[in-house]
């Protein structure tokens, strides 16, 4: 396989590890108005992901690196033209790190509901930009002749776009109130269970309407994994459906790694739509951004793959062992002992 289209799929896995990872860190941040009706609670819920939010992080850093390195023209026309949309994405992750490490510095009420509001914010604005920017990535967007964007904001804010940002805010909250489900105890716990049902009845309906319009586009764009791209959004659809049904049967673990399985297939079906393109234009197709066009050299891509092939299992094992050493439940009574030693 040419090099340059194995580091499109490579690419592709990190951004699925960003979603699958990030993803339940955006849904527990987003769960904090609904949960935790004390302090207590809202500490848990926050705990549950305490040891591992910043690390699911790297996952969006080193996808970046691998993206400006592979494929410099890509990372210059999207980073440009989405400008505004990463900003705020950037803006809002900060928030949202500042809000996880100073929210416990002070015991003032209005201090802590100030760094809950800016995690609630930060956790939400990410996501759905996020669905915004990948579904015009699939739809498309006007390039000029020199690949440059000559968009806006707005224009990213159509129907498709908005539609895929909702949906990756309703699949993440639900992934995230999975995660809590399967961390924590007590009140937190069963209303996690509670919320989730709503959720997750809404979201089978939008992201149902997503997929399916998903696949229109590709079919429109005559594109040439269009028949993986139905099986994934079938698998995706399945994935989703079985969540709901191990939580119900109450299943904790099962219906979290159905969750997984439900944002890692949807990812995947947006970036087989992309396929052949990176960024296809809607102005003329010709103009559009590929796969080889937006490339590196092949030395490059050589020296990247060999780094992938030596560092990412040594990521992906200390992530795994991380995962393992935190694998127990933020239980109520721990955080209410602890809170006791600390006065």
């Amino acid at each position: 396989m040419d090099l340059a289209y194995l580091w499109f799929w490579i690419v592709g896995v990190l951004f699925v590890g960003y979603f699958v990872l990030d993803g339940f860190d955006f849904g527990v941040g987003m769960s904090l108005p609904f949960l935790g009706k004390d302090e207590v609670g809202k500490r848990q819920i926050i705990n549950t992901i305490g040891p591992v939010w910043d690390f699911n992080e790297t996952w969006l850093i080193v996808a970046g690196a691998c993206l400006f390195a592979a494929y410099p023209e890509w990372y210059a026309s999207l980073f440009s033209g989405f400008y505004l949309a990463l900003l705020l994405i950037l803006l809002a992750l900060i928030l949202r790190g500042v809000s996880f490490e100073y929210r416990h510095q002070r015991e003032g009420l209005r201090w802590k509901k100030g760094f809950d509001t800016m995690i609630v914010i930060g956790s939400v604005l990410p996501a759905l930009l996020w669905g915004v920017a990948v579904a015009n990535l699939v739809q498309g967007v006007p390039l000029d002749e020199n690949h440059e964007y000559t968009g806006s904001l707005l224009t990213l804010l159509n129907p498709y776009g908005l539609l895929g940002g909702i949906t990756l805010v309703l699949v993440l909250f639900l992934h995230g109130l999975y995660f809590i489900g399967l961390k924590t105890d007590g009140q937190v716990h069963e209303d996690a269970k509670r919320l989730a049902t709503r959720v997750g009845f809404i979201t089978v309906v939008v992201a149902a309407a997503f997929l399916i319009w998903t696949i229109f586009i590709a079919a429109a764009h005559e594109a040439p994994l269009l028949p993986f791209v139905i099986a994934a959004a079938a698998l995706a659809a399945v994935a989703l459906l079985l969540s709901m049904f191990f939580h119900v049967k109450e299943r904790e673990g099962w219906a979290f790694t159905a969750g997984i399985f439900t944002v890692a297939l949807a990812v995947l079906t947006l970036w087989m739509s992309m396929f052949p393109n990176v960024m296809r234009s809607s102005t003329d197709v010709a103009f559009s951004l590929t796969i080889e066009n937006a490339s590196s050299t092949d030395y490059t891509l050589t020296i990247m793959s060999w780094a992938a092939l030596i560092f990412l299992p040594l990521v992906l094992a200390y992530q795994g062992w991380t995962y393992w050493v935190f694998r127990k439940r933020v239980t109520r009574s721990r955080i209410e002992k602890a809170e006791l030693v600390n006065h």
